[in-house]
Order: C-alpha cells, then structure tokens, then sequence
C-alpha cells in the first residue's frame, strides 16, 4: 500500500471528504481513537523513512512536491491533536524559540583529541605503525580502521531508548554546549534510532557542509547582497552556534558518525569497523570511504589513495584518520596526554594560506558578467601553486575591503576556483590603495571590448553590454543565437562554435551568414557532407520570425515568452528600435527591470551594427502594424498544458495560444484559467481539480481554438 492511499485510508475512516485545509479547522479535531493514534504513528515513520532515504541514502523515494504534501498533512494531524508530537516526529526538527545562550553539557566520558601526524608524506603512516607495535610490544601485523579527517564541527549526539534527548559540542572536552534545537533542524540525523533501544547510546561525529551546498548558499547570499560564509568549516560551526534555530535551519548542513561516547544498555562490538557498520544499521550516516586494513603499506596506501580522490569528494577534509581496529587493544594501548595512542590524523597540505594581493584585475565571463580576480604573490595552497583568485563581485570586495596591497587569506579546495576569504588587516600597509570601485576602475567600459558596463538595480555583477560584439562573449552568444528556440541552426553546436571562433573565422553571429565551404572543410571532424549541411542549416534560418530574432540576441532578460510580447506588440524590429522606457513598459509583462535590459543592449552601437550586418546578409522576418492586445481573444487569460497531445506538439498548442494574446504558464495557481489536459497528465491536473481550475481535454481545446 503507497503512502497516499494510506493517507486517503485515514481520512475515510475518521469521515473526512477533503484534505485538512479545506474544509476542517481545529474547531472540527478528528475523533482520538487507538487506531486513529496508531495509523498517525504509522504515518510519522513513513515521513521519516522517506526523509532518510533522501537525506542519508540520496536515494529518493518520493517526488519532493509529494513528499512536502504528505509533511504538511502529518504536521496537521499533529495540529489537530498536540497530545500526539513526539519528541521523534520529522515535525519537530525546526522549530522553538530563539535561545538566550548555550547551556553547558558534561560529557560523561570526555570528548579527547587525537594526535595528528603533520609529516603529509608514507613516512607518517609508517611512524604511526611503529609507535603502536612498541607499545604493543609486538612484530605482528595491526589491524586498522581508516576513515577520514572531516573538516567540521565535532558533535555528541546522546540518544535514549533509541530517542535523540540532546545534542552538545565538543567544547574543551570535558564541558560542551546544549546545541540540541539547531541539530534537530539537520535531516540526516535520525531523531529516532532504528531498531536500538539501548538505554543511552552516544554517537560521536562530525557535522559539516558540503562543498556543492556551500557554493549554492553563498550564490544565494551574494545574489541577495548579503554576508556570504568564509568557508565550509566556518560555516559548519557558526550554523550549529546560531541562537535561532530558525536561521540554522536555513544552513545546508550534513553529518558523518565516527564513533561512540557513553553506552548503556548495548553490546559493544568487538572492532571499531564493527561500531560503524551498527551505527550505519542504526540509521546514522556514515562515510563509505572507510576501510579496515593490516600494516603500515596499507595505512599508506590508503593515504595515497584518498589524496588522488580528495578534489573530487563533496566534502572538506584535511587528512585521514588511522584507528587501531581492536577494542581489546585500543583499551590496552590506553592514553597519553590526553590522547589515545591507538588512533592518529595523518595530515593533507594545508587548503587555506596567507598571501599579498598585488594586483585586481577584471574577467569579462561567457555572459559578459564582470569577476575581480586577485593577482595574487604565488603560494602553494591546497596541493597547487595559486597566484589568481576570485573575488566574485564589486558588493563582495568591498564587503571583505581587499585592497592591492594587503595580506589575504586564500582558500583553494578541490576543484573550487581558489578565492579571497578575507584580509588580515593588522598587516595592511600604511600605503594601500582605495576600497575597490569596479566602474571607476575601468572607466564604465568593458575592458575586452569598450561597450558600455551596467548594473541592474538589485544585481551584484556589472556586466558589458556588448553581448553581439563583445569577444569575450562570442562563444555563447552563438551558441544562444543557433539555439532550437532562436535561429534553430541545426548542426552548429560547442565544438564548431569553439572552432569557428579560436580559428578566427567567425566573430559575430553576422559572420555566420558569410561563411563558405572554403572556411569549414578544413576543420575537425568537418568532411564535406557536413559542410553542405550546415551550410543548408545556415540558409533555412534566414527566414524567421521577429519573435525568434530577438530571442536569438540574447538581451538580457529578455526570453523567448518576453521576445514573443514584444515582436507582437510593436510588429516590426524598427518600433522596438524607436521604443523608450516607458512605451517597453507598455508591453505585457515588461516592467522597468527588462525595459532598462533592452534600451542598455540597444544603446549600444556594436549591436546595432550586427544586427544590421544580420538584416544585410539575408536574415528576414514578417513584419505586421502593432497588435491591439484588447481585440486579441485570450486577452488575459491564462493557460497552463499538461500531458501529451496527440494532434500538435506542445510547441505549437503554446504558439497558438499565444498569438491570440494568452499567457501560456508553466504552473497551475488561482490566476489560471484553463488547463489542458492531455494523455498521461501528472500533478499539474491534481492541482487543478483541487483549486478547481477548468480543465480541457484535447478535444475541447481544439474547438476553443477553432471556434475564435
């Protein structure tokens, strides 16, 4: 039985006819009875094994829409009835109120450090396997337990009867911090252990942020103009020490366990790999780059081998951790100083260095997007020489105050493009240069091709506006301009396009137009049959439509649905050439955003002469006078299609539509006024009947059409 039907189940059997929210209110609570409890029971650990299934497995079980509806009933049940929450329901992991401070935890048995071994090279791993077999007194082979060095924040997660009851930090050891309502709010760690009832089981690990997660969440920020994190580590640790638990939910955070605090009330495997395998069954993530191997080649070995992989794991780590794999033996080897002689880090090159900025310089990127970039003292960082590294944009410059001249910390972590993380500015020299002005620094011109530089209200890059012209945008203003949706030539494609432009033999999309079978049968891969295809292609797309012309220019913000308002608004390439701010805003949809887009592209002479140079070489389109939007027929009305029709394409059931003046959306809301509905129809129909849309099916549709 699938999770909807039991829910549909639930509701029948309490005589609910329609979902929380639509009709009920916690005037109306569902009657509590034994079975009533237990299927919300059931259904609470549904959500959880789903959740575990997406957070720990990465192994989706559900559509995320399908998964946030079925949450959403279970916190309503729980509404209904908050005798029901349990301290273990998925509904529990944010929440609560901001916190004044950290309440102190004594660790019942001490969180230690472990030695680290700084010697990165096989003699670490050597050294290690010699102190063990001393200590020993022993020639024999050691088993060992390998796993890695996670560059995070160290957690005890005390669990109870199996129930997560509080989460503290490691703190010096002895005494952490109370971090329990910031860690319900990470989705990997189970607020419920499976299948272990153990009277207190502590589970030991590391919370960190994944690369991928760090990069999304600092693009948010910097998108947002807001403070952005220094690093995954930092971020980590400063997520689990925010005091609301809200602010830490909105933190992409992950955790690994590595071992054990204080147990009572279950077995103790005999290994450590053991440990790990039990916690794994638990529920608990745990790192499956692990393994338990004999001796010091093996230890080595397995150093060398993560040190080839370490750029490409999701993760920060800065070294690899050796265990003796034995309990018996890690209790006879006991402590020294405070830290265990049966485990050790062996170290990686350090990933974050101090360096002086000589130089900011300006990237123009693919989307004429301006980067600063840091000319940096080279420094051996992260296992590479550095000597440039970005610092993203103007906003996140002058929010760090790099200046040519400072002592900067650089970051370079797997293949993330080495960065600025901040200044050390105790060694700011009494001479250095001004905060960082990227507009007066280049004079408000691109510095690859002197179109003017602009900057949307609310953006954080400035950008050239010579994207027809600009060289440094070449590659993908063809690339757009050849598009399916744009000029639709069949044929041109990265490779060529690389080709074309590194050989000198195309450099606006105009020359496209001008090329023969002289400039193409001597390239890669390009015999005679292709040429004359493409050379074909290049033809065909001469006759086009206005809409699929200014599409293909590629003005920012400006897409195919926007090119389609326009082209059918002013009728000719001339009135939108002639059109002010205010008559673009004119246009359905256009407001001052995409207006300023098109007059900042347009003001600009290169593209005018491409353009031009376009028209010159053969590219033409049907002109018309502009269309009334009022006489059109759909006139603002909304469409929304779903499934497969099985007489037009989609592609043209939304052209259709549109020409009669309709906004074709991708989603269903109340502002919809019809869907159609084809063959296999998904959750955009669901969603319909539910908001109680008009819905068409193909037949109807086509009538609606015919008859107007």
């Amino acid at each position: 039985m699938d999770f909807a039907t039991r829910i549909a189940q639930l509701r029948s059997r309490h005589g609910e006819a329609e979902p929380y929210g639509a009709g009920m209110t916690a005037k109306q609570p569902l009657p509590q009875t034994a079975d009533f409890v237990s299927n919300v029971s059931r259904l609470r650990a549904e959500v959880e094994r789903h959740a575990h299934a997406y957070y720990v497995l990465d192994a989706p079980t559900l559509p995320d829409a399908e998964y946030d509806r079925l949450f959403r009933e279970l916190q309503t049940l729980e509404a209904q009835h908050p005798e029901l929450v349990t301290p273990d329901s998925p509904t529990q992991r944010v929440g609560g109120k901001v916190l004044d401070g950290f309440a102190p935890v004594r660790h019942a048995v001490p969180m230690l450090s472990i030695r680290t071994e700084t010697d990165t090279e096989s003699s670490g791993a050597l050294a290690f396997d010699t102190r063990v077999k001393n200590a020993l007194g022993t020639e024999d082979e050691i088993e060992y337990a390998c796993e890695l060095k996670f560059d995070g924040l160290a957690l005890n997660l005390r669990y109870e009867q199996g129930v997560l009851v509080q989460a503290a930090t490691r703190g010096d050891g002895e005494t952490g911090e109370d971090v329990t309502q910031n860690v319900r709010t990470i989705h990997c760690i189970p607020l419920r252990l499976q299948g272990c009832d153990a009277e207190v089981l502590e589970v030991r690990g590391e919370v960190y942020m994944a690369r991928r997660d760090f990069e999304r969440y600092n693009q948010r920020q910097r998108e947002k103009n807001l403070p952005t994190l220094v690093n995954p580590r930092n971020g980590a640790a400063g997520s689990i020490r925010q005091l609301d638990p809200k602010l830490a939910a909105q933190r992409p955070l992950s955790f690994f366990a590595y071992g054990l605090g204080e147990v009572r009330g279950w077995a103790l495997p005999a290994t450590h790999g053991e440990i790990l395998d039990a916690l794994q069954r638990f529920g608990m993530p745990v790192c499956a780059e692990r393994a338990v191997v004999r001796g010091a080649a093996a230890l080595a070995e397995f150093h060398r081998r993560i040190a080839a992989k370490r750029d490409a794991l999701p993760f920060d780590i800065d070294g690899v951790v050796y265990k003796v794999n034995s309990l018996a033996l890690q209790q006879q080897l006991g402590f020294v100083s405070r830290e265990p002689r049966w485990a050790v880090a062996h170290k990686y090159p350090a990933e974050e260095q101090l360096t002086v900025v000589r130089d900011i310089e300006i990237q123009v990127g693919r989307t004429g997007k301006m980067t600063p970039v840091a000319k940096l003292e080279p420094v051996f960082v992260g296992g590479t020489t550095v000597s440039n590294a970005t610092l993203h944009n103007e906003d996140e410059t002058r929010r760090k105050d790099v200046r040519i001249g400072d002592t900067v910390i650089v970051r370079r972590a797997g293949d993330v493009i080495p960065e600025v993380v901040g200044v050390v500015s105790e060694r700011r020299p009494a001479n250095v240069g001004e905060p960082f002005d990227l507009f007066k620094l280049l004079e408000g011109k691109c510095p690859v091709c002197g179109s003017t530089i602009v900057r949307e209200e609310g953006e954080a890059d400035w950008r050239c506006s010579g994207g027809l012209f600009c060289p440094a945008q070449r590659k993908q203003a063809l690339l757009h301009f050849a598009s399916r949706r744009a000029m639709n030539i069949e044929g041109l494609g990265d490779k060529l396009v690389e080709q074309l432009v590194d050989g000198g033999i195309v450099h606006t999309p105009a020359d496209l137009y001008k090329l023969g079978m002289s400039a193409l049968v001597d390239l890669e891969r390009m015999g005679e049959k292709s040429a004359l295809n493409l050379l074909a292609a290049i033809e065909h797309s001469k006759q086009t439509t206005l809409a699929r012309f200014i599409y293909a220019l590629g003005i920012r913000n400006v897409g195919e649905v926007t090119a389609k308002d326009l082209a059918q608004h002013f009728g000719s390439l001339d009135n939108l050439f002639a059109a002010d701010l205010e008559a673009l805003q004119q246009v359905r949809d256009v407001g001052p955003v995409v207006a300023q887009s098109i007059v900042d592209f347009l003001a600009e002479a290169h593209n005018r002469e491409v353009i031009e140079q376009l028209r010159a070489g053969g590219v033409s389109w049907a002109e018309h006078q502009p269309a009334a939007q009022a006489s059109l027929p759909f006139s603002g009305k909304t469409f929304v299609l779903t499934g497969t029709l099985a007489t037009l394409s989609r592609d043209r059931a939304k052209e259709r539509l549109e020409a009669l003046g309709a906004k074709v959306a991708g989603s269903v809301s109340k502002k919809t006024d019809y869907v159609v509905a084809g063959a296999e129809a998904g959750s955009k129909l669901d969603k319909a009947h539910q908001l109680g849309v008009a819905i068409l099916d193909e037949a109807q549709f086509l009538a609606l059409l015919d008859n107007v």
